[in-house]
């Protein structure tokens, strides 16, 4: 099974949006099915198989949740980092902002779900191969 530092140095290695692909090729390696990422503190629920899960403490200092998403916004921002335009603080900032409470990453799928503070999916998106 996988352990928080083993994710903590895959993840070493992303310095933007454009380094997500190798960073979840990474995870397949270590046998890590999905994960949760939260917003407003930066906490991540990572999923293996047999129901086997690591949580990692939080990032950050709070972020505060919009109660309305803004979809179209968020996906602006969403671009701009995939392009290598923002950090991941910057990012997390602008999700919070457009009312998303948290994503979660299926491995299985390849899908990046973003979900608002009631649970309703946002946007889902396929991740590249």
């Amino acid at each position: 099974m996988f352990t928080i530092e083993q994710i903590k140095k895959a993840h070493a290695k992303v310095k933007s949006g454009a380094d997500f692909p190798n960073y979840i090729q990474d995870l397949i390696i270590l046998g890590v099915k999905g994960y949760d990422t939260f917003v407003n503190d930066g906490h991540v629920e990572y999923y293996g198989v047999n129901n086997y899960s690591v949580i990692s403490d939080e990032k950050y200092p709070e972020i505060k949740i919009e109660n309305t998403a803004n979809k179209e916004r968020f996906i602006e921002f969403l671009v701009a980092h995939q392009d290598g335009q923002t950090d991941y603080i910057t990012f997390c900032n602008h999700s919070g902002q457009c009312g998303i409470a948290k994503w979660r990453v299926d491995i299985i799928e390849m899908t990046c779900t973003y979900f608002d503070k009631s649970g309703a999916e946002i946007l889902i998106e396929k991740i590249p191969g």
